[in-house]
């Protein structure tokens, strides 16, 4: 049954219905917003404590600006869905990462509320400056532009490049920092421990109530009064923290620590700082999973839990989970037992331990595992320099995140051949987060570089093989991709073997057809050709194991013994396994024709795994069908 908004949320289908409510009316919108969050998502999962902590500020800010004329952007776009719902998606806010329904991200292409379409963090703020500087060029002086960063976004150099920027700009701006202390897992780095400092220091905060009181009488004594005032505050606050403002040192006018929960107090701040020109930063400090208490206390697992029990929180895994680990788990155990075999042996992540299963090796090595924050660039420059040293660095790091740092892969890594392993975790399709989380381009863009050794393993045995082979490698540096799921072999933790470098494997001889996989879809190639055996079809599969270098010798075997050749890969066919047998086809001038199956050259929307192999015409079903036809051209 579809979850029922309360009355309140029930009259609003825009922001100018939420506009013609009493401001005493807010806080109980706001409980029935989050009310009406926690009844969908537990039954249609998403990203779930950063949109709960951002009630009372989405509710906030839709009152006090004239949105969609007023731009407002979100950064990383997980704590916007309290923002779809007011935003006339209310109805269909269950078809939410649903294949064919609305995104999980705000996307341009959903709605006009949207000015921006999100997915990666800390973009906001350059966003933000450049539709500000637009408006100021077309003459919409009446406009206002605001970012709402979060998670983490702060630690990306992209939002501090932006904020460098604006600062100089004079550009009229608002930049909401929702300061909830956690991207997925827990914030570090310095910015993480200033932030604590400005918001936990009760004498600068009872200070700082004391001058905005000064300020606010100050006003109507002209200008000069209120800048002392304000100037009295900028020395008292150094004093105190003992140390300057940050924000206000890059010349954005800085307003906080507010509590961002007080709905009330932030439409009274909002509705002040509309007014004042240039760029500004009001800091909120909020709860992640704020009004639930499991997401309030488990704020890592229930960033997105998946299914979940309404009332108790109990998480609801949909039957049991089966005796197979994720690729994600196997990485993690065997990166332990290859940092107690060489203590040389490192690992590096941006904010995501959890999610990479570096936590494994947290909590055995914490002195040898370096969560950077979110800042992939850093991170591969971080793990090149740790290489010139002599050490072993594992870069693990989401695939559609690691294009982030494309630059410093070749620069700082590639040129200078030095033997970093690039763990390419969530490779390939990856569902319902959707075309800005699919790992789609890694294999494309990993295997043009010079230097750069390009595998994918098809099993769990393959990738723990792989990545001792990496570790013992120390030639140059090498990539290694794996999905997001569970594997298929049920006693992996097998001894480790050495992998030759550029071996692809046979696994099936045949007759006609010819099947190359790379990856883990191999396995779904292995189970269409067991089936198809079963028919009387003897159809030949080999393993590639690498793209770069490929097994040339594997190559010319299967273009003299087969007819046809087909290759499929969870990749861009443009730039992959397919257009590397291409190439090796027309270099050595072999006839036949190359069937190649993968992802398509288009963005691929979000969905279950099973709605997007079809889309993509690689499913079981489809791989099946293509082999048959191509299997009897040749009877």
């Amino acid at each position: 049954m579809k979850p029922e908004p309360g009355p309140l949320l029930a009259s609003i289908n825009s922001p100018y219905d939420l506009r013609k409510l009493d401001k005493s009316q807010l806080n109980e919108l706001c409980d029935e917003l989050r009310s009406f969050i926690l009844d969908v998502v537990s039954v249609h999962p998403g990203h779930l404590g950063s949109s709960l902590g951002a009630v009372e500020l989405t509710v906030a800010l839709h009152y006090v600006y004239n949105t969609p004329d007023d731009k407002l952007i979100w950064d990383v776009g997980h704590q916007a869905y309290g923002h779809k719902i007011l935003t006339g998606r209310r109805a269909i806010f269950h078809t939410n990462r649903q294949y064919k329904g609305i995104s999980g991200f705000p996307n341009r292409t959903e709605s006009e509320y949207d000015a921006f379409s999100v997915g990666h963090a800390s973009t906001s703020i350059s966003a933000t400056l450049g539709m500000a500087v637009a408006s100021k060029l077309k003459g919409e002086n009446n406009r206002k532009h605001i970012a709402v960063i979060g998670d983490g976004a702060m630690t990306g150099g992209l939002a501090l490049e932006g904020m460098n920027n604006a600062g100089v700009s004079k550009a009229d701006i608002l930049v909401v920092l929702n300061d909830n202390g956690i991207s997925i897992d827990k914030n570090v780095g310095a910015l993480k421990d200033y932030l604590t400092l400005m918001a936990t220091s009760k004498t600068y905060n009872r200070f700082k109530n004391k001058v905005w009181d000064l300020l606010g009488k100050a006003s109507r004594y002209g200008p000069n009064t209120q800048r002392l005032a304000q100037q009295v505050e900028n020395a008292i606050k150094g004093t105190i923290l003992r140390k300057s403002n940050l924000f206000e040192s890059m010349n954005f006018r800085y307003f906080g620590p507010v509590d961002g929960h007080d709905v009330q107090k932030l439409v009274r701040i909002l509705s002040d700082i509309r007014n004042i020109g240039g760029p500004k930063i009001l800091h909120i400090i909020t709860t992640k999973g704020k009004g639930f208490k499991r997401a309030e206390e488990e704020q890592t697992i229930f960033h997105a839990p998946g299914l979940f029990n309404r009332e108790t929180g109990a998480l609801m895994h949909g039957g049991p989970d089966g005796p197979f680990s994720t690729y994600q788990e196997v990485f993690g155990r065997t990166l332990v037992e290859l940092a107690r075999q060489d203590k040389k042996v490192v690992a590096i992540t941006p904010a995501m331990p959890t999610g990479s299963a570096l936590h494994y090796m947290m909590e055995i090595f914490p002195e040898r595992v370096f969560d950077v924050g979110i800042a992939e660039e850093h991170a591969v420059t971080f793990a090149a320099g740790l290489a010139t040293a002599g050490f072993v660095p594992f870069c693990t790091i989401y695939s559609t995140f690691l294009q982030r740092a494309y630059d410093q892969i070749i620069h700082d890594v590639a040129l200078q051949n030095l033997p970093v392993v690039f763990c390419i975790d969530r490779a390939g399709l990856v569902g319902e987060d959707g075309a800005t989380h699919h790992g789609t381009f890694d294999l494309a863009y990993m295997s043009g570089l010079p230097n750069m050794v390009v595998s994918a393993p098809m099993d769990e045995v393959a990738l723990r093989n792989l990545m001792f082979t990496a570790a013992n490698y120390g030639k140059g540096p090498m990539s290694i991709r794996y999905p997001r799921k569970k594997g298929v072999t049920q006693h992996w933790e097998m001894p480790f073997e050495q992998i030759e470098l550029g071996k692809g494997r046979i696994l099936r001889t045949g007759s006609r057809v010819v099947i190359l996989s790379i990856g883990e879809v191999g396995n779904s190639v292995k189970r269409v050709c067991d089936d198809l055996a079963l028919e009387g079809m003897k159809v030949g599969h080999a393993d590639m194991q690498f793209l770069q270098p490929i097994d040339e010798k594997l190559l010319h075997e299967a273009f003299k013994q087969y007819q046809q050749i087909i290759t499929i890969e969870d990749g861009s066919v443009k730039g992959g396994l397919g257009d590397a047998v291409l190439r090796f086809k027309n270099k050595h001038g072999y006839p036949g024709r190359v069937a190649l199956m993968g992802i398509p050259e288009k963005f691929i929307e979000h969905g279950s795994l099973s709605d997007l192999y079809n889309e993509c015409e690689f499913s079981d079903k489809q791989i099946k069908t293509t082999i048959q036809k191509l299997y009897s051209k040749h009877l």
